[in-house]
C-alpha cells in the first residue's frame, strides 16, 4: 500500500491518515522522492521547499487529522505570494523577492492542514502557452521531454502528472490552467471569475486571471475548489454567493442533461487525432444518458484579437509597478514576450488609439458574453477540445508569435466571457501524447461540469494513466 501513496485520491490519503494506515510522514516522503527523482528531469518546480520548512507544517499539525486536507502536500504555481517564501511569477524581476503576506487560496489550504512541498515554474508573468517565457528552468512534458508542459501553469501539471504532488493551485487567464493539464493528461479547472479571490495571485490581466485547483482527477478538484472558492474581504470582484460542497455533490449522473457540441470548436486546422477523441468522449456521455445538441458560438473567430487587445491592455497597466524603485529589480529583466505585450497594450490604451482598439474589444467582449449566453438557452454545458493540438515540441510555438496566440483559440473566449471550464483527458495520440477535452458551464454551475466530468472518470481509465519516467 505504502508504495503507491502517490496513486491515491485526497480522499483516500486523508482516510488512509486518520485510520493510521500511513503517517503523514510517509505521504510526504513518497512525493518528496518523486520530486528528487524526476525533478532534473522535468524541471517542475522554481522553487521546492527544504525539510526544515516542511517539517515545520507537519509539526504544527500535531494530531490533528480530521482537517480536509490534514497532512496533504501540494504545490503552488510561482504566481501566488507565499509569507517567506520566494515568489518569483518566473520573472527575474521579482527573482529572490520573499513576499510579506499569503494569497488568500494559499492560506485557505494551510488553514485544512495542506503541506507546501514548492513553487511551480512558469511562463513570466503568465505571458506564454508553453513555459517557455520563463527566466528559469522551462518545464518538460512527462509523457515526452522534448515537448512542452503547456502554460503557463506548465510546471503545475508537470509535477502532477510525475506524481510529484497529488494537487497544485494553477492560474487561468486564457487556457493557463486547461492547456497543460491537456497536455499533460491531468485534470484542471478555470472557475467562474468570481468563484475563488485573486488575493495574494500576482495579476496578468485582472478581469480575466482566475484561481483554480489542477489535479490527477475531478474528485480531487472538487475537494480542493470547495475549500478555496468564496467570498474573500481582501477581494471586492468574489461573489458572495454560497459555495456548494462540490465533492458532496458530484455523484448525482448526468442522466438527461443537454450537452452541446459548438460546431467552430471542430474546425479546419484542428487535429484529426484530437477531434476523433473529443466525439469518442462525447458518445460516452451518451450512453451515460446525455443528449447531444450542436450549438454555434460564432464569436469564437473574433476571440483571439479580442483577447490580445484586452489581456496586454490589462498587463501594462498591471506591470508598470515593477519599476524597480519599490520593489523587485529593474525593467531590463522582462523578457521579449513579456516587452511585446507591453508594448501593444500601452499602444491600444493610448490617446487616438482608445477607440480603435480597447474600446471595440470590449465591445467583441460583450458579444463573446452574449453568444455563450444563447448557446446555455439550449443545452447545461458545452463540450469541444481544449487544444488544436497535442503537445508541440519545445520552441516551436516561441519561433512563431501568432501560432503562440492561435494555440489558445479554444481556451481564450471563457475567460472573456467568465465562465466555467473543466479540462480533463479522454485519449492518447498515435504517438502517445495526451489529449484533452474542456467541459464548459454557465457562470457559477462548476457543479454541472464537474459532476460530468466525474461521471465521464468513473466511466473510462485516461485520468489513471501516468507517463514511464
Amino acid at each position: 500500500m505504502k508504495s503507491d501513496i502517490v496513486e491515491l485520491t485526497i480522499k483516500k490519503l486523508r482516510d488512509g491518515i486518520s485510520q493510521k494506515q500511513f503517517s503523514i510522514q510517509e505521504v510526504v516522503e513518497a512525493y518528496i522522492t518523486n520530486i528528487n527523482k524526476y525533478e532534473s528531469k522535468i524541471n517542475a518546480f522554481n522553487t521546492v521547499q527544504n525539510d526544515e520548512e516542511i517539517q515545520i507544517l507537519i509539526r504544527a499539525l500535531g494530531n490533528n487529522t480530521e482537517k480536509s486536507l490534514s497532512g496533504i502536500p501540494f504545490s503552488l504555481k510561482d504566481a501566488y505570494v507565499t509569507k517567506g517564501v520566494t515568489t518569483t511569477a518566473g520573472s527575474k524581476v521579482l527573482d529572490g523577492y520573499q513576499p510579506q503576506y499569503n494569497a488568500t487560496a494559499y492560506q485557505k489550504i494551510l488553514n485544512q492542514g495542506g503541506i507546501l512541498l514548492g513553487k511551480n515554474s512558469q511562463d513570466a508573468w503568465g505571458h506564454g502557452s508553453t513555459s517557455e517565457n520563463t527566466d528559469f528552468k522551462i518545464p518538460k512534458n512527462p509523457w515526452d521531454k522534448e515537448r512542452v508542459a503547456g502554460g503557463s501553469s506548465g510546471g503545475s501539471a508537470a509535477a502532477i502528472s510525475a506524481r510529484m504532488v497529488p494537487f497544485a493551485i494553477g492560474e487561468d487567464t486564457g487556457g493557463s490552467i486547461r492547456n497543460p493539464a491537456s497536455f499533460c493528461g491531468i485534470t484542471g479547472l478555470k472557475v467562474t471569475y468570481g468563484r475563488v479571490s485573486r488575493y495574494g495571485a500576482i495579476a496578468y490581466a485582472s478581469s480575466l486571471d482566475t484561481v483554480g485547483p489542477m489535479a490527477k482527477n475531478v474528485e480531487d478538484a472538487a475537494l480542493v475548489l470547495t475549500i478555496i472558492a468564496g467570498k474573500d474581504p481582501y477581494d471586492a470582484t468574489t461573489s458572495p454567493l454560497p459555495v456548494p460542497n462540490y465533492f458532496n455533490e458530484l455523484k448525482r449522473g448526468i442522466r438527461g442533461k443537454r450537452i452541446g457540441i459548438p460546431k467552430e470548436f471542430f474546425q479546419e486546422g484542428t487535429d484529426k487525432e484530437v477531434i476523433q477523441k473529443v466525439k469518442e468522449a462525447l458518445y460516452k456521455f451518451e450512453e451515460l444518458g446525455a443528449e447531444l445538441i450542436e450549438v454555434s458560438i460564432p464569436s469564437i473567430d473574433i476571440g483571439v484579437a479580442a483577447y490580445y487587445l484586452l489581456a496586454p491592455s490589462e498587463t501594462s497597466s498591471n506591470l508598470a509597478r515593477y519599476d524597480g524603485i519599490r520593489y523587485g529589480h529593474t525593467r531590463n529583466n522582462f523578457t521579449v514576450e513579456t516587452m511585446r505585450r507591453i508594448m501593444i497594450g500601452t499602444y491600444a490604451l493610448s490617446a487616438g488609439y482608445y477607440d480603435a482598439y480597447y474600446k471595440k474589444s470590449l465591445k467583441a467582449r460583450t458579444i463573446i458574453i452574449k453568444d455563450y449566453k444563447k448557446a446555455f438557452e439550449k443545452c447545461d454545458m458545452l463540450i469541444g477540445p481544449v487544444n488544436p493540438t497535442p503537445a508541440p515540441k519545445l520552441g516551436e510555438l516561441t519561433s512563431d508569435p501568432v501560432q503562440l496566440m492561435l494555440s489558445d483559440v479554444y481556451t481564450l473566449t471563457q475567460n472573456i466571457a467568465g465562465i466555467p471550464s473543466l479540462a480533463l483527458p479522454c485519449g492518447f495520440s498515435s504517438t502517445g501524447l495526451p489529449i484533452g477535452m474542456q467541459i464548459m458551464g454557465n457562470m457559477f454551475d462548476e457543479t454541472t461540469i464537474l459532476q460530468t466530468g466525474y461521471a465521464y472518470q468513473q466511466a473510462t481509465d485516461w485520468h489513471k494513466m501516468k507517463p514511464k519516467l
